[in-house]
């Protein structure tokens, strides 16, 4: 069902009904936090790298294993690919992720030694890091602007009318024009888990939804 929203006497615009959004949410979720578990930026940056077609409850499993084995960037850096590759395999695309994960810690330390860079094009330099991932460390370490086009954010932008597109750099794009940048990251994370809990893409819980007056797709 498609309707146009009103505040008051006036047609809601985005940026309003964003910001209505983003306060039940916080109401919702008080605490926004990532749900990949690290305790150092170069271990977040090699856990979004694995998060790619992977949940992260698998990644996480999976990166206690890694960096007990390999508890520093210096260790990664100079580890056999192999055996990397044998570690992550259970998030999927091994070979790749793997190696990606080798070549990145030995960028980081022969060009920017060794710390996460905190800039769109350093990020983007690294193998196999996207703008997806380069704004998670941008929000999440740096605490700068960044919107963090995962599908569930993409899902439920386009359910509740706040884009048209599917395109993650599209989508990234616009939303930058009516999210306010401090909240940003945040509502990102917020996003996720109400993607996760209510808006499912399969089964949304539209009847437990108390975003559903904002919603132009809802199910009854």
């Amino acid at each position: 069902m498609k309707y146009n929203h009103v505040l008051g006497s006036e047609i809601m615009t985005k940026k309003e009904k964003v910001r209505i959004i983003i306060d039940r949410l916080k109401a919702r979720y008080p605490n926004a936090l990532c749900s990949l578990r690290y305790d150092e930026p170069y271990k977040l940056l090699i856990a979004t790298r694995l998060a790619a077609q992977c949940t992260d409850a698998r990644v996480n499993i999976v990166t206690k294993t890694l960096f007990e084995k390999y508890p520093n960037i210096e260790k990664l850096a100079s580890a056999d690919q192999n055996y990397i590759i044998e570690i992550v395999k259970p998030c999927g695309l091994g070979n790749t992720k793997g190696r990606d994960i080798v070549k990145i810690c030995q960028k980081l330390i022969e060009k920017f030694n060794g710390k996460v860079p905190d800039n769109m094009k350093d990020l983007l330099s690294l193998p196999g890091v996207g703008r997806k991932t380069a704004n998670l460390i941008l929000g999440d370490v740096y605490k700068k602007p960044a919107i963090v086009t995962d599908t569930h954010l993409i899902r439920i932008s386009n359910r509740l009318g706040l884009v048209n597109e599917k395109n993650p750099t599209k989508v990234e794009y616009l939303l930058i024009k009516i999210v306010p940048p401090e909240e940003s990251s945040d509502f990102c994370h917020r996003v996720v888990i109400f993607g996760r809990e209510v808006c499912r893409a399969r089964k949304p819980d539209c009847k437990n939804c108390e975003l559903i007056d904002l919603c132009e797709n809802y199910i009854i």
